[in-house]
């Protein structure tokens, strides 16, 4: 692709923010498993990994294998980000950490904007200083102002956040490339997939719900390009070894509603197209006050990382497949 080209091998060590989180843990497996491929008779780890969290409640390294691989980090990136770098000293950087519910953006914008803006720049600072790769994470939400066009935003359309949530990531974009031209700034879409038990996701959230006999609530009029959570982690992953300056958007190649992606979960785990339509409750976006504003259609065009990657960025049907 324009622009790409592939880094030479060094030895690295690798950084992963919010490394307990539902991408996070992930981004965590997808670099162990690199880790692990990359290994010596001599270093049978390979390169190091690290994962911060910012509670030691969360350093469990559930997805890891073996689960010593990674280094468990507990650091608030608030106020102990330089002692985190100076004691890590990363060559490599995925930035997963963000304050990414809706309505606390909207209801602490000040710590939504520390999260989301500042630190990002601080980290983009500090790898500009010492040679490190860095590859940020934000969000198709910094989209909305207008419905995307057919096929999708490309990674060249002007963002237009509507929520605080999508202002501060927008806002975290241009401080790291204002910094560290040379970052990578991946917009990823809303994920999907194993959580661990956890009700984390697009999926897992509504299979918790059905099994509690509660019927989700699901827009009808909300459309995205959901993207499988392992296969989202594995890209970014892929992508540290890619000179990729700017944004790049990973994402499925479908556009669904929130409400089909519903149906396309239950049905992929053995219900039938009436089962799944008896546990679910189609709504449109007047009709819940979720505490933030909603965008219409965030769609994402991810055709250049589609070619230019070898992890496959799978349709809804493989993608939970894959997951379940």
């Amino acid at each position: 692709m324009p622009g790409w080209s592939t880094l030479p091998g060094v030895e690295r060590t690798t950084l992963i923010t919010g490394g307990s989180g539902f991408l996070g843990a992930h981004v965590v497996a997808a670099a162990v498993a690199r880790s692990q491929a990359e290994g010596t008779l001599a270093e049978p780890l390979g390169p190091l990994v690290v994962a911060q969290c910012r509670s030691s409640a969360l350093l469990a390294p559930r997805f890891c294998s073996p689960r010593e691989a990674a280094q468990w980090i507990e650091a608030d990136l608030l106020e102990g980000l330089a002692g985190l770098l100076e004691r890590v000293q990363p060559t490599e950087i995925v930035h997963c950490a963000a304050l990414s519910r809706a309505a606390d953006c909207e209801s602490d914008p000040a710590g939504a904007r520390a999260l989301n803006a500042e630190v990002p720049g601080q980290l983009a600072a500090w790898a500009s200083t010492h040679g490190a790769r860095l590859v940020h994470v934000s969000t198709d939400l910094v989209f909305g102002a207008e419905d995307a066009p057919r096929g999708g935003f490309s990674e060249t359309a002007a963002p237009g956040p509507v929520s605080e949530y999508g202002r501060t990531k927008l806002e975290g974009e241009r401080a790291v490339l204002e910094a560290l031209p040379t970052a990578t700034v991946a917009r990823l879409p809303l994920l999907y997939g194993n959580s661990a038990g956890r009700g984390l996701g697009a999926s897992d959230s509504i299979l918790e719900q059905v099994e509690r006999a509660e019927r989700p609530r699901l827009f009808v009029d909300e459309w995205r390009t959901p993207l499988e959570v392992s296969c989202a982690g594995a890209a970014l992953v892929e992508l540290l070894d890619f000179e990729a300056p700017g944004v790049v958007h990973l994402a499925g190649p479908e556009r669904v509603s929130r409400y089909e992606l519903g149906l396309a979960v239950l049905t992929s785990m053995g219900l039938s197209l009436e089962e799944a339509e008896a546990e679910l409750q189609p709504i449109r976006q007047e009709e819940l006050d979720a505490g933030a504003p909603r965008p219409r259609d965030v769609s994402l065009n991810a055709a250049q990382a589609a070619e230019a990657l070898s992890v496959e960025l799978p349709g809804v049907s493989s993608g939970l497949a894959r997951a379940h």
